[in-house]
């Protein structure tokens, strides 16, 4: 029996260091530790993928959370069933260990469902609120604010003005499209 731990986040900007110090915590070594970054509305995960076909029976996969493993229960049902039925467990730190047992297979359903109703409701109150503050809020948008421009952005503006993007994105150290925002920021 081996026990493998995955961690996943839906951002290049999140960390996984939460996700694996929790699993090295729980005594998975580091070298069993699958982890990448790619969204849950994505089902092409190659470390995922990797891992799951390397799993045989009695061995153990260990997340933080339900939701690392599949975005709806539908979804997290046909990673878990294929592989619950070879003999594989998973076990989910803030919940426990889910087997092929008729209560194994109860619970994991009962808690998919239960992790997708919640994410429906955080997507039902966001577009709620969001609702909400197109009709009360006189200045309300959606996306990113602006960002403030400091006087290094200022700098690179106006270094822009006589020099290409990639020469200006070398000498101030900023991406491309992070100059053309502030272009188009600083000029509208």
């Amino acid at each position: 029996m081996t026990e493998y731990g995955y961690a996943r986040v839906s951002t290049k900007g999140q960390s996984l260091d939460d996700q694996i110090n929790q699993l090295k915590e729980a005594g998975i070594s580091k070298n069993n530790i699958y982890f990448e970054k790619f969204t849950g509305t994505t089902t092409n995960r190659p470390m995922f993928d990797e891992l799951t076909s390397k799993v045989k029976n009695g061995d153990i996969i260990t997340v933080t959370k339900l939701d690392r493993l599949a975005r709806n229960t539908r979804e997290a049902l046909n990673i878990l069933d294929p592989l619950m039925n070879n003999g594989v467990k998973f076990n989910v730190l803030n919940i426990g260990v889910l087997e092929n047992s008729t209560i194994g297979k109860l619970v994991k359903t009962i808690l998919l469902a239960v992790a997708e109703m919640e994410r429906d409701m955080i997507v039902d109150r966001t577009q709620e609120g969001k609702r909400y503050a197109r009709l009360h809020k006189k200045n309300y948008r959606e996306g990113r604010p602006n960002r403030l421009i400091t006087p290094h952005y200022q700098a690179a503006y106006d270094y822009l003005l006589n020099h290409t993007y990639k020469d200006t994105s070398r000498a101030f150290n900023i991406s491309i499209s992070t100059l053309q925002r502030i272009k188009h920021q600083i000029e509208h």
